[in-house]
């Protein structure tokens, strides 16, 4: 059969779902634990291994994040325009794996002597080229994945908020799986460990992708494929789109470069990646404020105008979760303890590696998280129920499915208990808490629906905003313990701050992306869903710039004072939850007016 086959009349459905959201859901779950997998590493890797400041490592992870939101809008135009989402996921997937192949290239640690660091530059310069590849390549990938399982559902599907919830069950899989399995491996084993299996996860989730191309009913397809095969420049439209992007890798490259030296920056602050944002935000917001005055009804401009407010939530939102993998981090490994139930954890032996490929494989086996394998499984676990469901044998598919994945459940516990916990692999904890709530969120909008009292998509972002305040209200309380004693505080107060956060995000994220698909004028759903996106790279490029208010700068030789650096942080978290707190009763007044602009007459 044919990978572009219809999928079997009648039985398109798996568990109450298009089979097509599945397919997306473990694509995007491996794209994110190679995304994430290199996230909660990176800034531990630029200040422990390259011995980068605290500074310039956020103005790093601020420019990085920034950009692999921002190439986005330009991914879901080229998608919606000529390439189409299908083509536009398989190139986006290639560029990623080269990227994160290229990140395991760690080179010479860093040695600084009287002040003076000396780095492995070719080893940067590798790590900034792959940077720029895994940029474009979500660019290209993250709008139009989810892009699809939105057409999966038609208009006025009362699943479609489910079904994104599931979906985005599948995005923090794959962040939780990320955190246990690269954060320990990198931190454990050595960096190109942690690195090297982002990079075949998102091998996997390419060749998942693949494999389930006839699920998703034809949707993806390019617009106009003779469009597509038109001449530009003596060269077809299709391979002068994929050429121009390998092209505008280069910059890119160079744009990371800048940042983390702190080059060309004007006002010592605004960097050339900000300054690249802020003009694609600006042509962005030319073209919206074109669309909805001369190609849109009055109905689909209230509809985009609310649509653009619950993005602006989005912003301040992930402003404060983008915490999470800088200032959160970095007061964790300072000031936290790490592991969540000590006398039960299990110290690894003494790593020592040889010159015998199947020795040296052996050890990795043997030190691996065991969730690996549950990973590994899962799509496996998928493949063969759908192919028994198929077959009519909806019962033993749904046996497969759920038996495989409560070992996956059973596997990320152990591992959570068991392994000592680094400040990177303690990331996990996020994607723990969506992983463990979505089902509870899906079930209770759908409950709260099926009674007339389902709360208005613009209520739901106005609680996530609150809740996201909240978050910071434990750490706050763990700085301030901290220096007041001068004892490293629990990491249960970690604990508290993401099951908050996680509230929060399950409120706001998944019915936000319900919104853009659902919203949005039908021939534009891609750009929106990369306008979404560039909220997201202002949110991280925020958080950054935030991140750095509570930044440590030691001088060689020095200790840092334990006293101030928990100062700095408390007052960093009480400013988050402030933000927080005060655009959520903003956004919970306008709420009711945002309602009534969303309806479709």
């Amino acid at each position: 059969m044919s990978v572009l086959s219809p999928a079997v009349p009648g039985r398109d459905d798996f568990l109450g779902h298009p089979k097509g959201v599945y397919v997306c859901f473990f694509t995007e779950m491996w794209e994110r634990f190679s995304f994430y997998g290199m996230k909660a590493l990176l800034l531990l890797y630029l200040t422990k291994y390259h011995l980068f400041a605290d500074g310039a490592g956020y103005d790093l992870i601020g420019a990085y994040g920034g950009l692999v939101y921002c190439i986005p809008v330009i991914g879901g135009l080229l998608a919606d325009r000529w390439l189409g989402m299908r083509k536009a996921v398989v190139f986006g997937g290639l560029l990623l794996v080269a990227g994160h192949a290229g990140m395991a290239l760690e080179g010479v640690a860093a040695v600084s002597d009287g002040g003076v660091v000396t780095r492995d530059e070719g080893a940067l310069r590798t790590m900034y080229l792959s940077l720029a590849l895994i940029v474009m390549g979500v660019g290209f990938l993250k709008p139009n994945i989810t892009g699809i399982v939105g057409r999966l559902y038609p208009l006025g599907d009362p699943r479609r908020d489910g079904g994104f919830s599931l979906f985005y069950a599948g995005i923090n899989l794959g962040a939780l799986l990320a955190s246990l399995v690269c954060g320990y491996l990198g931190e454990t084993l050595g960096w190109r460990y942690g690195f090297g299996a982002a990079g075949i996860g998102m091998l996997l989730g390419l060749a998942m992708f693949l494999w389930g191309q006839r699920y998703l009913q034809g949707h993806a397809e390019p617009p106009s494929p003779s469009a597509l095969r038109a001449s530009v420049l003596g060269v077809r439209r299709e391979w002068t789109i994929y050429l121009g992007a390998a092209l505008g890798v280069l910059p890119l490259a160079w744009l990371m470069w800048a940042a983390a030296n702190g080059a060309f920056a004007l006002g010592g602050e605004l960097s050339l990646a900000l300054v690249l944002m802020l003009v694609v935000l600006l042509v962005v917001l030319g073209w919206f404020g074109w669309l909805i005055t001369t190609q849109c009804t009055a109905t689909q401009r209230r509809q985009m105008l609310a649509l653009m407010a619950m993005i602006f939530m989005c912003l301040v939102f992930f402003t404060l979760y983008e915490q999470t993998y800088g200032s959160w981090v970095m007061f964790t490994d300072r000031l936290l303890t790490k592991d969540l139930f000590p006398s039960l954890v299990h110290a690894p032996g003494a790593l020592v590696w040889s010159d015998s490929l199947a020795a040296n494989l052996g050890l990795f086996i043997g030190t691996a998280p065991w969730s690996t394998w549950g990973l590994l499984a899962m799509p496996v676990a998928f493949v063969m129920a759908v192919r028994a469901s198929e077959r009519g044998a909806t019962s033993a598919a749904r046996t497969i499915f759920l038996g495989v994945a409560g070992v996956m459940v059973a596997l990320v516990l152990r591992d959570s208990i068991v392994l000592p916990q680094t400040a990177g692999s303690l990331t996990y904890l996020g994607a723990l808490f969506l992983v463990v709530l979505a089902p509870v969120f899906a079930w209770l909008w759908a409950a709260l629906g099926r009674r007339g009292c389902d709360p208005s998509k613009p209520f739901k972002g106005a609680l996530g905003l609150v809740f996201g305040g909240l978050s910071f209200v434990p750490l706050a309380l763990a700085a301030q313990q901290v220096g007041g004693t001068g004892v490293m505080a629990s990491v249960w107060w970690l604990v508290l701050a993401y099951l908050l956060l996680e509230i929060g995000e399950m409120c706001l994220a998944p019915v936000s992306l319900a919104a853009v698909t659902e919203l949005s004028v039908p021939r534009v759903v891609g750009l929106m869903m990369g306008m979404w996106l560039l909220a997201t790279a202002f949110s991280e490029t925020l958080a950054a710039q935030f991140g750095k208010l509570a930044a440590l700068d030691v001088p060689e030789g020095e200790t840092w004072d334990l006293a101030q650096a928990a100062t700095g942080y408390a007052d960093l978290f009480w400013l988050m939850m402030w933000i927080g707190l005060g655009c959520g009763a903003v956004a919970l007044i306008v709420s009711p007016v945002l309602k009534r602009m969303m309806r479709s007459a």
